[in-house]
């Protein structure tokens, strides 16, 4: 059982691991230990997470989240399997804990006359600086 929240839990089922030999440091250990994570949460199955809270997941996970609605995160940070699968863990957590916040209504608000006298003036200033770069004339 991995607890997100006081009120979020995740069972061990939803989340599956694979490992696989990473690229990067390690020396010659690298072509012997798979130490890469890919983490597997299977968030659209999951009764366990709210419906919108799985819709700002599905959002914040972006190209990490499949077509089956499972989200995938892959980690080879360090040379070590224990420690990456710990870091993969570390950032589903946080990818739901993210979702779990609501976000906040913007409360659609009217420009001030000062700041639309400002932009006016500025436009004017702009407009007159464009028409002196029109072509030069011979004078009379």
């Amino acid at each position: 059982m991995l607890r997100i929240t006081d009120t979020i839990a995740l069972e061990e089922w939803e989340i599956t691991e694979s490992f696989s030999r990473a690229s990067g440091p390690g020396g010659q250990n690298v072509n012997k230990v798979s130490t890469a994570v890919d983490l597997r949460f299977e968030a659209a199955r999951s009764p366990n997470l709210p419906q919108a809270v799985k819709a700002r997941l599905k959002r914040l996970a972006g190209r990490r989240w499949t077509q089956e609605g499972a989200l995938l995160i892959h980690v080879e940070d360090t040379r070590t399997q224990a420690r990456n699968r710990d870091i993969a863990r570390e950032r589903l957590i946080d990818l739901i804990r993210r979702a779990t916040e609501k976000p906040k209504r913007r409360i659609p608000t009217k420009p001030t006359l000062g700041s639309k006298k400002r932009r006016l003036a500025a436009k004017a200033r702009t407009a007159e600086l464009k028409s002196l770069r029109g072509k030069v004339t011979r004078g009379e």
